[in-house]
């Protein structure tokens, strides 16, 4: 069973996360920030990973502590969930429209954290989301799921769908990367023998 559960408390925030990488796309994430629920059931749902995700956070100072310690616990369940990432692809990658946005992720499960991040967002806020912050998940989650990540926005003009987008790329590219590969279900998927 490829699972994991991990809580992080800190002075800021405290996280519990609950994952299954064989799922069916399930979700129950409740962090106190709207739209970045939305974000988190997208990339639940095209990931097909079943997630749940708590988070109760200093909102009260603004929503940056609480997105980005999901983005760590969340990466750190996943590093968990993958075990040897014996049999999977590793790679993955998705070209996804959205209406005005087209954006492209590719992505390696490869335990080197790297993120190259090419999106602009037209406005500073999603309704009362800091669209900097889309950012700051996705460097958070690469970083503790040991995962390098590209994410380049090729075209768009609206942010919410430019954000929806890139989390919708990423799901689908992870999606990929997590599947078994029949060809070598028994290998680690590196010459190293390690990953």
């Amino acid at each position: 069973m490829r699972t994991a559960s991990v809580t992080r408390e800190t002075a800021e925030t405290a996280i519990t996360v609950d994952i299954d990488l064989d799922g069916t796309g399930s979700y129950d994430n409740a962090t106190g920030v709207g739209f970045f629920d939305h974000m988190l059931d997208q990339l639940a749902r095209h990931a097909l990973i079943d997630m749940k995700i708590s988070a109760k956070g200093d909102l009260h100072i603004d929503d940056h502590h609480t997105v980005e310690d999901v983005g760590i616990t969340l990466g750190k369940a996943l590093t968990e969930a993958m075990g040897d990432k014996r049999g999977i692809n590793r790679y993955g990658a998705c070209l996804l429209p959205m209406d005005d946005a087209l954006v492209r992720a590719a992505l390696d499960l490869s335990g080197r954290p790297f993120l190259v991040w090419n999106v602009d967002f037209p406005t500073q806020k999603i309704g009362t989301f800091d669209t900097e912050l889309v950012r700051e998940f996705f460097q958070a989650f690469a970083t503790h799921g040991g995962i390098t990540l590209h994410v380049d926005a090729l075209h768009g003009f609206n942010s919410h769908h430019i954000a929806e987008a890139a989390f919708k790329a990423v799901a689908r590219a992870l999606r990929d990367a997590l599947e078994a590969d029949p060809r070598k279900a028994d290998a680690i998927p590196s010459t190293k023998g390690t990953l």
